[in-house]
């Protein structure tokens, strides 16, 4: 089995070295990951400007690429350039911090595994879900192991990647896994305006901790009760039950001048 390995937190990120360790027992493992952090990046993809991989060594001495793209590019630059044989599977992680519910519309490491998805490679993004310093990511590496295992043996659907959030618990205190559907977590955006030495106004976005809504079958409600929480994601958009009523309002019926 061939594994592609990145993630939105840098190349020499943590995480990704406990998740780089776990998956060498079972897989051959490439790593292209970003040159420094690209948290919160989303799905962007870069080209206004070359792409760069340079060869780096990581804490255990092997090799891996650092780019100066996106967590999507990093995929890219991997499965369509670097690496010469088809790869298996795309794992992004292991983040340092949740990726639930509306997260995903905001995570470089969710979106690394959407574009695994898209170019067809089965493909998983994985956290920790907590933002405090020295968390422990074996236990979610183990589970990254137990599960690119199991997909080695059942192909995922097409157009879908697993989202995996993982509890910052022991193993003995975590309560199983959940397949649960994207639940929902609101942020208060703040804007923060400020002045320079210059006397120039920029400008510094934040907010409060998000506020989560706490529903039964979410991956939200499932990592609040100490549950891995697993949620299958689609890249096809579409609200479909919408369909109908947004075609009721009669905008196909506008004339176009």
């Amino acid at each position: 089995m061939k594994i592609l390995v990145t993630n939105d937190d840098g190349v020499h990120a943590e995480g990704l070295m406990v998740l780089k360790t776990a998956l060498d027992k079972v897989a051959e493992v490439f790593v292209v990951a970003p040159d420094r952090p690209r948290s919160a990046c989303g799905h962007s993809i870069t080209l206004h400007k070359p792409l760069r991989a340079e060869r780096v060594v990581l804490k255990d001495g092997s090799h891996a690429y650092a780019s100066n793209g996106t967590p999507s590019d990093c995929v890219s630059l991997g499965l369509l350039g670097i690496i010469d044989d088809p790869v298996d599977l795309v794992v992004s992680g292991i983040n340092h911090g949740p990726n639930l519910g509306w997260d995903l519309t905001y995570s470089g490491t969710v979106s690394a595994a959407m574009e695994g998805a898209i170019i067809g490679v089965s493909s998983i993004a994985i956290s920790v879900a907590s933002l405090a310093s020295g968390i422990d990511y074996s236990v979610a590496a183990h589970f990254a192991v137990d599960l690119a295992t199991l997909l080695n043996e059942h192909k995922l659907p097409e157009s879908t990647l697993l989202n995996v959030n993982v509890p910052p618990l022991a193993a003995s205190e975590i309560k199983g896994v959940k397949i649960a559907r994207q639940g929902k977590r609101r942020y208060t955006g703040q804007l923060e305006k400020r002045t320079d030495p210059m006397g120039r106004d920029y400008y510094w976005l934040g907010g409060d901790p998000p506020t989560d809504v706490f529903e039964e079958g979410t991956d939200v409600n499932a990592v609040a009760d100490d549950y891995i929480s697993i949620t299958p994601v689609h890249l096809d958009l579409t609200d479909y039950a919408s369909i109908d009523s947004v075609r009721g309002w009669g905008i196909e019926k506008i004339a176009i001048c």
